[in-house]
């Protein structure tokens, strides 16, 4: 059966079980593995290994044991928002230039390891609300420049690459940030669905 691994941070991660891997939180993978479960049933394993607070290093930091280990058939990962979050609130990020680096290193292991797996990148985002709206210039500036970086790292590997800034500062011109991402970071139930379906549309691509 199929692997389908879910990478990142809290906004992957969403209360996923450490114990059960078929409880997958209350995020977009469980809705990636409720929609493609139903229209495929038995077709695939999902698994999410997100991890709150990680930043990209955190995820090189894992690439054996919830990467390479796992062989997944399809790897999904959203990194980025910690990396510059970390650095305003905690001095603690990871600026664009080894971001990138260091991204571009984690997808050329797994693919020298798992050539034969698909890797679906997914832009990392934000908009104006709690969390952001007191440093949001700076914050969006940086966020876009980890997806410009995020994007490159697709472009060179050749991988598949889910752009999701665009639509949510569509969604925002709908409905108040907040109601697409709670604090500006964090999505909402409605936040998590739009993310969901740019997923499937990409998978359903790929495929």
């Amino acid at each position: 059966m199929p692997v389908i691994l879910f990478q990142g941070d809290s906004i992957t991660d969403c209360e996923r079980s450490r114990q059960n891997d078929t409880n997958n939180g209350n995020g977009y993978p469980a809705l990636v593995s409720s929609k493609l479960g139903f229209a495929y049933p038995g077709g695939h394993l999902f698994l999410n290994r997100g991890v709150s607070g990680d930043r990209i290093v955190d995820l090189y930091a894992r690439i054996k044991s919830d990467f390479i280990n796992l062989k997944p058939d399809i790897i999904s990962i959203l990194i980025g928002v910690n990396d510059v979050w970390h650095e305003l609130s905690r001095e603690n990020g990871v600026d664009a230039a080894k971001f990138e680096m260091i991204y571009s290193m984690l997808v050329e292991e797994i693919l020298d390891a798992l050539p034969l797996v698909q890797i679906m990148i997914l832009e990392p985002f934000v908009l104006k609300a709690s969390a952001t709206e007191g440093d949001y210039g700076i914050f969006r500036q940086e966020v876009e420049k980890r997806a410009a970086a995020s994007k490159r790292v697709a472009q060179k590997h050749e991988l598949s690459f889910i752009p999701l800034q665009k639509h949510f500062d569509k969604a925002a011109k709908r409905a108040p940030a907040s109601c697409w991402l709670s604090d500006g970071v964090h999505p909402t139930p409605a936040g998590h669905e739009l993310i969901s379906k740019e997923w499937i549309k990409m998978f359903e691509a790929i495929k």
